[in-house]
């Protein structure tokens, strides 16, 4: 192996455990206990060398939320795809995400509630935030055609991020979680 490629692959090992330790920190303790400072005592490097993989903890929170949305995208393809139509398969996908959002707050909160300058809803996002979305987006379009297909999917996701949120954060009773999903699902599709 080439030095330039073993040293490729040793940046590349290096900034997943940045990413890994901010995971599994924020995870036990919440974003506010991930710092560079405690980053690099858990990687066992020193601060400049998380600074040469990323400019601050915006960046590593950028790098969870992308990672994050490539994991959510799979679990929604997956969903969707298993469901045997298109009602069934909104149904999935609405668990999915809103399962997706109870096991992993963290990370849900990296994607879609802290600002970590990734750009949403534009070509220049990154192909995981677009695979997410188009998860969803393929969810929906068999009960909508494509009759304002975008929108709907828009209000859709708003809905789900909505009661995962609220729920997420005990503003809603934990016990009624079905009955609002069918709610939301029995709408949706009128």
């Amino acid at each position: 192996m080439s030095t330039s490629k073993r040293r490729e692959r040793e940046l590349a090992e290096r900034e997943r455990l940045i990413v890994t330790a901010a995971r599994d920190l924020a995870e036990a303790q919440g974003w506010d206990a991930v710092t560079t400072r405690r980053l690099a005592e858990i990687i066992e490097y020193s601060q400049p060398v998380l600074y040469s993989h990323f400019k601050g903890k915006d960046a590593i929170m950028a790098a969870v939320a992308v990672e994050g949305c490539a994991e959510l995208a799979v679990l929604l393809r997956a969903a969707r795809t298993a469901a045997p139509d298109g009602v069934a398969a909104l149904a999935a996908v609405a668990h999915a995400y809103t399962d997706f959002a109870e096991q992993r707050p963290a990370l849900y909160e990296a994607i879609f509630a802290l600002a970590v300058g990734l750009p949403f809803a534009t070509p220049a996002a990154p192909a995981p935030l677009q695979e997410a979305f188009g998860e969803l987006l393929e969810a929906v379009r068999p009960l909508v055609g494509d009759d304002d297909l975008g929108v709907r999917t828009e209000v859709f996701w708003a809905s789900l991020h909505g009661l995962a949120t609220l729920m997420r954060d005990g503003r809603l009773l934990p016990d009624g979680r079905e009955q609002r999903l069918a709610v939301l699902l029995d709408r949706f599709g009128d």
